[in-house]
């Protein structure tokens, strides 16, 4: 078989990792880490087959972690990560494949950018890494002091993949594991250079991190869901003019005031600007296309239920809103008396944490309509957090 196969390697332990398994089964987002290494390859075009290598323990573990997936059986690996990666490498032998991609399954982050740039790699050397230049000042340390800087000139920090011409690299491992030097071999890369391949530097990733501790897992979880949302921001702003009556209501809070507002609904123009900056956030129209205004039904409706309205739109698509920021302009009545109930009733309304919230007043200095006391605007921003759609 000419083309690339991608080795998965899924056999080590873990020993840093704690838990009640293997890292490489624990859920990162909902699916094994694993699995989400397996499906960065399958995906790929320029990877003919991937093959995974697994602990003979774990197979009923691997099972339920590539459920579904158009695999061939996992290869069984050894005591260490060289003898696992060797044992895979002899299990696709019959398969003749041109070149090999070896990587860690507990890298779940891999890209196909990265892939690519080791792949283009081997078609000008026998070897080729993704690694990134180290950045940090590095110290030797002799029992907890330290004993000197390091120059940290041309050092690179290794990462997977790492991609070989796949009989030279095969034939490195054969002749590594007939060494007698006991030194343990800790990547692929460093067999080849025993075995006098050159090996070419790539450029790596940063989100290209390895799973080695649980805390590794914690951040892993908050990168991919920061990575799976996307943020929107919806602008609102309306007016309503004052007109007889004895309260307002502004954010859901009923005011006195020797005027009211002029609007079909309780005429909360707090809350109006808010349900159009939320559905402007999700790209569903303004307040008008939801509530007519021609609709009797609408007459004297309570403003909190278009806001509550609109939140459940926002959480049928799957997202949450993070901020809401009111304004109010106007000359009267004070706001500042009211804001701490505004900012809970808003809270209440969106089923969010009061300290998402802001309420706020300004006035005109006297300046147009507002400054004239002929009524009152606001306007509105909603910062949205919605599960990010195909470009």
């Amino acid at each position: 078989m000419a083309g690339t196969v991608a080795l998965i390697v899924a056999a080590g332990r873990g020993s840093r990792f704690g838990g009640t398994g293997p890292k490489q089964y624990a859920p990162l987002g909902g699916q094994p880490v694993l699995r989400h290494s397996l499906e960065r390859f399958l995906s790929h075009p320029g990877i003919t087959a991937v093959q995974a290598v697994i602990h003979a323990d774990d197979q009923a573990r691997y099972a339920e972690a590539a459920a579904g997936m158009d695999l061939p059986p996992p290869a069984i690996g050894g005591a260490t990560r060289q003898d696992s990666v060797r044992h895979g490498l002899e299990h696709i032998a019959n398969q003749a494949p041109d070149q090999v991609l070896i990587h860690d399954a507990a890298r779940p982050f891999v890209d196909g950018g990265l892939i690519d740039r080791v792949l283009a790699a081997l078609t000008v050397a026998p070897g080729a890494i993704a690694a990134l230049a180290v950045t940090d000042t590095l110290k030797r340390g002799i029992e907890g002091r330290v004993a000197g800087t390091v120059p940290r000139d041309g050092l690179w920090r290794a990462q997977t993949p790492q991609g070989f011409r796949f009989a030279e690299i095969l034939a490195a491992h054969r002749a590594a594991a007939g060494a007698s030097s006991g030194a343990e071999i800790t990547d692929d890369a460093a067999v080849a250079e025993q075995a006098g391949l050159a090996v070419a530097l790539v450029e790596g990733a940063a989100e290209n991190v390895k799973i080695t501790t649980a805390e590794d897992l914690v951040r892993a979880e908050r990168w991919l869901a920061a990575r799976q949302d996307e943020t929107r921001v919806g602008m609102g702003f309306d007016v309503h003019r004052f007109a007889p009556g004895d309260h307002v209501m502004l954010c859901g809070v009923r005011i006195a005031h020797e005027a009211g507002l002029l609007g079909h609904s309780d005429a909360d123009v707090g809350l109006h600007a808010l349900t159009d900056a939320i559905l402007g956030a999700i790209a569903a129209g303004d307040i008008g296309s939801h509530f007519p205004p021609s609709e009797a039904r609408w007459r004297g409706a309570e403003s909190a239920d278009f806001l509550r309205h609109a939140a459940g739109l926002v959480a049928a698509r799957g997202g949450r809103i993070a901020h809401v920021d009111v304004t109010l302009i106007c000359e009267r009545p004070k706001v500042g008396p009211h804001r701490a109930a505004m900012t809970a009733r808003i809270a209440e309304v969106l089923e969010i944490d009061a300290q998402r919230v802001s309420v706020k007043a300004t006035t005109t200095e006297g300046l147009g309509f507002t400054g004239r006391g002929e009524g009152i605007a606001a306007q509105a921003t909603a910062t949205v957090r919605l599960p990010a759609v195909a470009s």
